[in-house]
């Protein structure tokens, strides 16, 4: 039986929608070479692979026991939804308000507040996988309007720690967008700071080695 007009052309348009479409994501997958001089050796990315799968196996091994510990009085946790609490709490005030001041009492000891928790194991191992995945995309959004912050590379590192495999639709897409957007902002560093390169020649190296993004990877030269 004849096919209506409509329905005989319909396939051949979504398809080339479609292909339209894959030609230009492929275009926006990958991620952008090092910059000259600084991408990283295959031997070196191999040992940050090894050094995060033993982080791993270690912080799965004493969960129970971290789990287990009283948090300090000045720590309370965000809800799992409550993405600007978290962004303050990760980063701190300091860096969440883009303020660079410097109080006078700061000598008398850490302010949290204001410094950003560190990612204790004590405050990780509480982290279901629903919220280590929110916790991921807020920062994840945070950086693609903001600079790189040690602060900032520390929880991405201990998330990612967290994150089960195999992984979810959504945290698949987002350590990617993750790769992505180290991989700009490395091309962007104009003062080439090694230190700041190679956290985030980290991050690119976990995402593609270790939970096998392999079109994502730094190839050596």
């Amino acid at each position: 039986m004849p096919r209506c007009g409509c329905c005989a052309n319909r396939p051949k348009k979504i398809k080339k929608e479609a292909d339209s479409k894959h030609f230009m994501f492929s275009q926006i997958s990958g991620c952008q070479p090092a910059p000259e001089g600084y991408s990283p050796t295959l031997k070196w990315q191999q040992q940050q692979v090894a050094n995060f799968s033993a982080v791993r196996q270690s912080l799965n091994k004493h969960r129970n026991h971290w789990q287990s510990q009283h948090l300090d009085s000045n720590v309370t946790m965000p809800k799992s939804e409550d993405e600007e609490g978290w962004k303050k709490f990760c980063l701190g005030e300091r860096v969440y308000s883009g303020t660079d001041a410097v109080s006078d009492n700061e000598n008398l000891g850490i302010d949290y507040i204001k410094m950003g928790f560190p990612p204790l194991l004590s405050i990780v191992s509480r982290m279901n996988q629903a919220t280590v995945t929110s916790v991921l995309e807020y920062l994840i959004s945070w950086f693609g309007e903001k600079k790189f912050t040690p602060e900032l590379g520390r929880w991405l590192y201990a998330l990612l720690a967290c994150l089960e495999k195999p992984l979810l639709p959504e945290a698949h897409s987002l350590i990617r967008q993750l790769a992505r957007r180290c991989s700009e902002v490395r091309v962007l560093e104009e003062n080439k700071n090694e230190e700041q390169i190679s956290a985030l020649n980290l991050i690119i190296c976990l995402v593609s080695r270790y939970f096998d993004q392999r079109d994502l990877a730094d190839e050596p030269s």
